[in-house]
C-alpha cells in the first residue's frame, strides 16, 4: 500500500513532519485565553507528541479573557507591565503539562507559533530540549540565541511555512501585540 505523500493521481501530499506539528502548534494555540495574544507549544518526542500549552492564567485561576489578569485587562502597551502579568507562557505551560504527567522531555523538540523568550529559553534548557523550531519571531534576543547555543539546543525558524485557515482564528489568530510571551 503506498503512502499517500506518493505522489499517486488524486492524492494529496502529506505533510512534512515540521510542517505537521507546526499546523498542530496552532490548532492549540485556539485554547489560548489570553486576551492579547494566542501563543501555543507542542512537544515531540520521536515524531510523537508529548505534550502541549498554550498561553493564559495558570490552572485553578480566573482566565485571563474572563478578567483574571490585570496587566492584559489594562492598556498597558506591548511590552511594558510585564511584572503584573499572571499569564503563564506557552513554553512553560507544554513543559509543566509534561511534568504534571511524569514525562520526560530530555532530548525533544519543541514546536512553537511564537519564538521563545529568555526565560522560556532557560525552561526549555533546563528541560533538556534539544530543538527549538518557531513559526514567528517575537524577540528573540541575543542573550537568548547565546543560551540555547551554548547550551546545545538547536534554535530554528521555519522558513517557507505556510500558517493554516482555521476557522476560530477570527483575526488572524493572534489578537493583539501584548507581551505576554516575554
Amino acid at each position: 500500500m503506498s503512502g499517500a505523500g506518493s505522489g499517486a493521481p488524486g492524492r494529496r501530499a502529506r505533510p512534512e513532519w515540521d510542517v505537521y506539528f507546526m499546523d498542530i502548534a496552532h490548532v492549540v494555540k485556539t485554547r489560548s485565553n489570553c486576551s492579547r495574544r494566542n501563543v501555543a507549544a507542542v512537544i515531540v518526542k520521536d515524531r510523537r507528541i508529548i505534550s502541549t500549552g498554550y498561553n493564559g492564567a495558570p490552572r485553578g485561576v480566573r482566565n485571563c479573557d474572563e478578567g483574571g489578569c490585570p496587566r492584559c485587562a489594562s492598556s498597558a502597551p506591548s511590552g511594558s507591565g510585564l511584572m503584573d502579568c499572571i499569564c503563564s507562557h506557552a513554553e512553560e505551560n507544554a513543559i509543566t503539562q509534561a511534568a504534571y504527567h511524569g514525562i520526560s522531555t530530555k532530548d525533544a523538540s519543541i514546536y512553537v507559533t511564537l519564538s521563545p523568550c529568555l526565560m522560556c529559553a532557560k525552561m526549555i534548557v533546563n528541560a533538556g530540549i534539544r530543538e527549538v523550531v518557531y513559526d514567528e519571531e517575537y524577540s528573540v534576543t541575543e542573550q537568548t540565541r547565546s543560551l540555547l547555543a551554548e547550551a546545545g539546543v538547536r534554535l530554528r525558524r521555519l522558513v517557507g511555512y505556510r500558517r493554516p485557515h482555521l476557522v476560530r482564528d477570527g483575526d488572524g489568530g493572534d489578537g493583539g501585540a501584548c507581551g505576554c510571551n516575554g
